[in-house]
């Protein structure tokens, strides 16, 4: 009976323990990232605000933001002139998806994510909003969103 219960406490610490696909971390491989919304989005920022890999990034989006990416050809100019927000030591959380149970029928998603660093040398939380389209069981980034800023005037 103790070899039973000693087996199953070891299979359940190890079925609990975290991978690396469920925790962010996307260098395993890029095909597995692209399997779900979040980790599509996650990827593809952490391509430009951590690894400042432009042709990574470029892996995670559609033929037209490719070619955009192709055009800043350097990280700090995508943040500047693609994202709109230049940042380092960044920290990337997902905050929002807008899809629900009910995701596999469904093509088209919207993934809002919380980007935690310093910006001009002072802590800086923002987010991005990015649209995604389901294509051959993966996702791909088609659009940033513009900022919707609140004036006040």
């Amino acid at each position: 009976m103790k070899p039973l219960l000693l087996i199953a406490a070891l299979f359940s610490i190890v079925a609990c323990s975290p991978s690396q696909e469920h925790s962010g971390n996307i260098s395993s491989s890029e095909s597995a990232s692209l399997r779900s919304p979040e980790l599509t989005s996650l990827g593809f920022l952490s391509a430009i605000y951590v690894d400042r890999d432009v042709d990574k990034a470029k892996l995670y989006v559609d033929e037209s933001l490719k070619e955009i990416l192709g055009h800043y050809y350097i990280a700090s100019s995508v943040q500047r002139y693609v994202l709109n927000l230049s940042m380092t030591n960044v920290e990337l959380e997902v905050d929002e998806v807008d899809i629900d149970f009910f995701r596999k029928f469904t093509d088209d998603v919207t993934v809002i994510v919380k980007i935690k660093g310093l910006r001009g040398g002072q802590e800086w939380i923002d987010d991005r909003t990015l649209r995604l389209h389901k294509r051959n069981g993966n996702w791909i980034i088609v659009e940033i969103m513009p900022e919707k800023r609140q004036v006040n005037g």
